[in-house]
């Protein structure tokens, strides 16, 4: 099976469309077509339909997709492996992150792997708790950070932090400096809905104090809940180092939670072999960001109980 047309399928499987697909590979459409149209022909079934706004995949194509991608990140990483014995790390490594922490660690980590491992081509993918693990599962990406405890999950994990959710808001709404959950409860709440891992902290919490939850807005966007919060329309639950730059702004204060809130992080990695070198280089990137971080007093590292 011919890899090109197994990579030009998934570009359009997620472009939606040829001409989307096209630009993306650099590929004049025409030839993008004809890859798509002699793969189908090699399966045997179409694996899109074809409609007026772009290209949709057929259950036959949602399955090869979700077969196809681990096997093909495989290929690239033995590519990357070979190509490490000229002493260059290169390949391709994904990493899924939670928004509230791509805000605070992505940037500094595209900056260093560009810096120090140019030949790395890094992919950073936002999801929610549960897409980034399946996405783990699946191999689609090579690591990802999820909410702990890292017994409850059966993957290759490390815990890396914790962090303290704090109650968040537009300055001048409140004066307290810290609150019980009943009187946080007392203020309409802007929350990610119930399949986010801060979602499930935040309701746990509520349900152990026998405090009703006021939920007025159900958003699914980290940039929308601080959107909704700055405007005074609720009151958010955020980890406080995702917020602690709009507080330095001026556009979002924050208050502590009694008992304490608190969130823990955790590093899983894809099963399967042993990361490659391309992946070993980004983990140590990323794990000196957060030590810095933790020095800066904004996280706290995990320590093992003995």
């Amino acid at each position: 099976m011919d890899l090109k047309r197994l990579r030009c399928f998934q570009e359009v499987a997620a472009a939606g469309s040829l001409s989307h697909a096209s630009d993306r590979l650099r590929l004049a459409q025409p030839a993008l077509s004809r890859h798509i149209s002699l793969l189908e022909q090699e399966i045997g079934v179409p694996l899109f339909t074809r409609h007026g706004r772009g290209m949709q995949l057929t259950e036959a194509g949602a399955a090869l997709l979700a077969r196809i991608d681990g096997p093909l990140r495989q290929l690239e990483r033995a590519a990357a492996e070979v190509r490490t014995l000229s002493g260059v790390v290169s390949g391709h490594v994904a990493v899924g992150m939670m928004p509230t922490v791509a805000a605070v660690v992505a940037g500094d980590l595209a900056q260093q792997m560009t810096e120090t491992y140019p030949d790395v081509a890094l992919r950073i993918v936002e999801g929610y708790d549960g897409h980034l693990m399946e996405w783990v599962q699946r191999g689609n990406v090579d690591t990802t950070l999820l909410y702990g405890p890292a017994a409850d999950l059966h993957l290759r994990v490390r815990p890396l932090f914790i962090e303290e959710l704090r109650l968040v808001f537009r300055p001048g709404t409140l004066t307290e400096t810290s609150l019980t959950l009943a009187e946080a409860a007392e203020h309409p709440l802007v929350l990610p809905s119930r399949p986010h891992g801060l979602r499930k902290i935040v309701e746990a919490a509520f349900h152990v104090a026998h405090v009703s939850m006021p939920v007025r807005f159900e958003v699914d966007s980290y940039m929308l809940i601080k959107d909704l919060a700055e405007r005074g329309l609720g009151c958010a639950i955020l980890p406080h180092s995702s917020i602690q730059q709009s507080e330095a702004e001026g556009r979002l204060a924050s208050a502590s939670l009694e008992p304490p809130l608190r969130r823990q992080i955790v590093r899983a990695l894809r099963p399967g072999p042993d990361p490659d070198r391309a992946t070993e280089v980004t983990l140590a990137v990323l794990d000196s960001i957060i030590a810095v971080r933790a020095t800066a007093g904004d996280w706290k590292l995990f320590e093992p109980k003995h």
